[in-house]
């Protein structure tokens, strides 16, 4: 059974790095075709997709985040993770890990097989 379950602080101070970490069990992150996704839902909006690393470790980005975003992996611990800099207030929201099959660059929720439960991150002073 798969099972993604993220895990990070739940409050960041402005301008500070955001860094969350995605577990996964049940199939390893290196299984070739599986992608695996960032997403966010800010209070009151949609869903956001952030970026993905793909089974072989190369990143896509949201344009609007690149800047700001860093994804990384250890498959030897089956995880994958994100760090978010320079954070805001507006960079509040419950954050998700999902896995898709093939790359996917979307927030379409049918488009990703398994989900994390969610991590709610608050930036404030």
């Amino acid at each position: 059974q798969v099972q993604l379950q993220e895990s990070g602080p739940g409050l960041v101070k402005p301008s500070q790095t955001l860094s969350l970490t995605c577990t996964v069990s049940g199939v390893s992150i290196t299984t070739r075709y599986h992608a695996w996704s960032w997403l966010r839902q800010p209070p009151g909006k949609g869903l956001e997709w952030m970026g993905v690393i793909g089974d072989d470790g190369r990143t896509w980005y949201s344009p609007s985040l690149k800047s700001r975003t860093t994804f990384s992996r250890d498959p030897s611990k089956n995880q994958f993770s994100l760090q978010l800099s320079s954070v805001t207030p507006e960079d509040t929201a419950v954050y998700y890990c999902a896995k898709s099959i093939f790359i996917r660059a979307t927030r379409e929720v049918y488009e990703y097989d398994y989900w994390g439960q969610g991590t709610q991150v608050t930036v404030s002073s």
